[in-house]
């Protein structure tokens, strides 16, 4: 009998967790906290500058409450700043979207030039904005530049062709390299979309006889759509806070053709050296993608819910 109990107690010891597994689950999520505090630090430090007249010229400053805001929707920088950025979102999204989805429904295929394509695809994904910005000014160039070239073949008169170096081209140019970089992503998020879909739905399809356009229409695209979601998520949050691209172009230019939001807070904080008017444009743009991204969500829940 004593055998027994000292057996059970020593059962019943094992069982007990050490001190080690016990912070195992804290130590686990150590690293996920840490990244929250270094984010939440200075993020808190440009909203606290934003409610100040912070300027790098001015070492003491003091609270001035929403003036920065106010002033801020009174300028005709920032509605155009508004204007210039919901241009670029809505082009370069809504081409990228188009495109993506054509160039995945292309690829989906088993053939010899889909496997030579789809290690290409990822390719302009693997380069900085700013190296593909300077790949492209060297491939524009007015004086050897080989996109001119090509077409001066088509027409003789566009051999001069400014793309950048004018307004009037200017979003064009932009929105064409943001196209060239980030299809692809959208491309290969709706190509994994497609090769883990069901087969059984699309097999009875076609014993049924449907054609291929309705087929797609009632199975491949409802089925697709959280796939699109999750890309028009990324695509806007990253267009909206996009930088890089009109910044390396032509840092705005010309005039104030490319200033979104993001270079207009670059340009009042480092150029102006106004810290607090370029920390409210930057909280601001925290808001607009901040809402657009959680009505789309909340969307897209409804969405599944729907389904299910």
């Amino acid at each position: 009998m004593a055998d027994t109990a000292n057996n059970g107690a020593g059962t019943l010891e094992r069982l007990q967790p050490t001190r080690l597994e016990r912070l195992k689950p804290f130590l686990i999520i150590l690293p996920a906290l840490l990244l929250t505090v270094g984010i939440l630090i200075p993020f808190g430090t440009g909203v606290f500058w934003s409610f100040t007249n912070y300027n790098l010229m001015r070492p003491d400053f003091k609270f001035t409450g929403l003036q920065n805001y106010i002033r801020m929707f009174g300028s005709e920088q920032f509605w155009n700043a508004i204007r210039v950025s919901s241009t670029y979102v809505f082009f370069a999204v809504g081409i990228e979207l188009l495109l993506g989805l054509a160039i995945g429904l292309l690829l989906n295929r088993d053939n010899i030039v889909t496997k030579i394509f789809r290690p290409l695809l990822i390719l302009p994904l693997l380069i900085a904005p700013v190296i593909a910005v300077l790949m492209w000014r060297l491939m524009m160039s007015t004086q050897f530049g080989v996109l001119n070239y090509f077409l001066s073949l088509i027409n003789p008169a566009l051999k001069n062709f400014p793309w950048a170096g004018v307004a009037d081209y200017a979003m064009f140019t932009v929105v064409l390299i943001d196209i060239w970089i980030f299809t692809p992503f959208i491309a290969l998020l709706v190509l994994a979309g497609l090769r883990s879909l069901p087969r059984a739905p699309f097999e009875a399809a076609q014993v049924d006889g449907a054609s291929k356009w309705y087929t797609f229409r009632t199975q491949t695209m409802p089925m697709l759509t959280p796939y699109i979601t999750i890309a028009l998520i990324f695509r806007l949050i990253d267009s909206f806070r996009m930088f890089d691209i009109p910044f390396a172009l032509t840092k705005g230019g010309p005039g104030d053709s490319l200033m979104t939001l993001q270079v207009t807070a670059y340009t009042q904080s480092f150029t102006y050296l106004n810290i607090g008017r370029g920390a409210a444009y930057m909280f601001l743009t925290w808001i607009i993608i901040f809402v657009v991204s959680k009505f789309l969500v909340n969307h897209w829940m409804k969405w599944r819910a729907k389904l299910s």
